[in-house]
């Protein structure tokens, strides 16, 4: 029994050390269906009509206008989550004494004693005080511990292998921001280049070179098969920020009639997004938004006081 318990453990560590090595793979993969992408849609198709003069050339503009934008904050939205902390348990962080009266000092006595190495945690006089046997540390509230990372992440929705980085509390709107822009990317492009694929099936003749007119036919494909892809996704999150919950949580509390930190709808995109609305369609946060709003840090979160007794 106990060799079988090592041996599991040895291949989850190495399917985690595998996901690591696969995330810069991936960003290749990405850029690489942007580089297909854009040599289809603005060298091939596109841009050689720029030059014609009348309304295909306004129609080309236009098109291709709308394309170097969404692209633009696609890359930004992507780069944003790849090269931001999603956000790590500080040193030394304890909870507060007691959230319901809004006291501040450092939790102390029986309730810490209880979530302290060697200590059972249903000792504990708090079972809401959590506490990462791997990482030899508490945990605030809504944090994960990240087998691929090896670290607690503050609000983690899941481990992402597309941006080589964990989706948590201070890179979640960039991941939504991402996958917004690339449905929008996407269909644009599919809808561009739909009448260039049924013409590639039709019996006349189609101006360009095979190597153009394969790039059309793969750009097609892979972003329509982006588009359905990331719609599912889009979806799936935009009910996650309603409810305010993660992927995890959601897991976690699908027996919860009631979820504690539902505040509403309004709030509950505010958390995500802040609240000036000049920041909510790109890839940062006012920086008054930062200061008044904890749940931006990942560390605190409002929740409903006859809920506020409920453990995650």
């Amino acid at each position: 029994m106990h060799r079988s318990g090592a041996v599991m453990a040895w291949n989850v560590f190495k399917f985690c050390t595998a996901l690591r090595g696969l995330g810069s793979i991936m960003i290749l993969l990405v850029l690489g269906v942007v580089g297909v992408t854009y040599y289809a849609v603005v060298i091939t198709n596109y841009g050689p009509l720029l030059s014609n003069g009348g309304l295909d050339s306004v129609y080309a503009f236009l098109l291709l206008l709308a394309f170097h934008c969404l692209l633009v904050m696609l890359l930004w939205s992507y780069f944003s989550v790849v090269l931001t902390d999603p956000g790590g348990v500080p040193p030394n962080w304890r909870p507060v004494l007691d959230e319901e009266r809004g006291e501040t000092l450092p939790l102390t006595g029986p309730e810490f004693a209880g979530s302290q190495p060697g200590v059972p945690l249903s000792d504990t006089a708090n079972p809401r005080i959590r506490y990462c046997r791997k990482c030899n540390h508490l945990k605030p509230p809504r944090c994960h511990h990240c087998s691929v990372c090896g670290r607690c992440v503050l609000k983690m929705d899941h481990h992402c292998v597309w941006v080589v980085n964990c989706v948590g509390a201070l890179n979640y709107k960039y991941f939504l921001l991402f996958l917004f822009y690339t449905f929008l990317e996407t269909s644009l492009v599919t809808l561009s280049l739909l009448p260039h694929f049924i013409a590639f099936f039709s019996d006349g003749e189609i101006p360009g070179t095979p190597g153009s007119l394969a790039s059309t036919f793969l750009a097609f494909v892979l972003n329509l098969a982006f588009a359905l892809s990331v719609m599912g996704f889009l979806i799936m999150h935009c009910s996650l920020v309603a409810g305010n919950t993660t992927t995890i949580e959601a897991y976690e509390k699908k027996t919860t009639p009631k979820w504690r930190y539902d505040l509403g709808r309004r709030k509950n995109f505010e958390q995500v997004f802040g609240a000036d609305k000049r920041y909510w369609f790109i890839p940062a946060y006012a920086e008054e938004d930062l200061r008044r709003m904890p749940a931006l840090q990942g560390l605190e979160y409002p929740s409903k006081p006859d809920l506020d007794a409920q453990e995650f």
